[in-house]
Formats: C-alpha cells, structure tokens, sequence
C-alpha cells in the first residue's frame, strides 16, 4: 500500500482510545484538537497531521508502529511476532489447519503474482 488508508488508520486510534477507556472528547482535548476533528480521523475522512500523529501516540502511550505496521518495511517481526502469539495455545491440529491455510493462500498469491507479471 503506497499511501496510508486513512480509514484503518482512523479504526486503529479509535481502538487505542477505548482500550485505555478514553472519551472522544476528552481524548480530542488532550491531543488539542476539536471533538469534530478527532471525530473526522477515527472515521477516515481526515489524516492526523505529523504533530497530531505524535500527541496522539503519546497521549495514548503506543508505539507509532502499532498504527503504522503494515505500512511500512521494517514491521515485519513485528506482525510476525503477532502472529506467533495469536497461535500459542492452539492444538497441534488446530496449527496443522493454519498451516494448511498458510500454505494455500502463498500459492494463491505466487498464481497473481505471475498473472499480474504476465499482464504487465
């Protein structure tokens, strides 16, 4: 994805406020932008400014990569290690369906990925 989706950007902030049980309001005071502004990013119609990007990641004490980690490069151990704890407590059969769904969904994209190439 070249540009950021404002709208997953927006959800991902959203979900932050409320797991720290912060009030739209109060969080948009603490960040110090209007109610309707804050209102306006956490739906996607508007892009947080870097300075806002910033108050917002710290007011809500997250890395900026937790916004931003399928965005850019370097976040791959990070979704990895997502990954790796989302599959600690399933059983060996459960990890065998996952594999089994992993392995389907690399040959899915390796068959686009020679279509998209034999297009261009």
């Amino acid at each position: 994805m070249d540009i950021m989706d404002k709208v997953v950007l927006g959800k991902r902030i959203q979900e932050q406020r409320k797991q720290k049980n912060l009030k739209q309001d109060k969080f948009a005071e603490m960040i110090g932008v209007s109610n309707v502004h804050m209102s306006e990013i956490e739906r996607g119609n508007k892009t947080p400014a870097m300075e806002t990007f910033i108050k917002i990641v710290n007011v809500l004490d997250v890395p900026a990569d937790l916004f931003l980690r399928y965005e850019v490069n370097g976040a791959k151990p990070h979704i990895l290690n997502d990954i790796t704890e989302k599959l600690k407590n399933l059983t060996p059969s459960q990890l065998k369906m996952i594999e089994d769904l992993i392995n389907a969904a690399l040959e899915n994209i390796a068959y686009l990925v020679r279509k998209e190439a034999e297009i261009e």
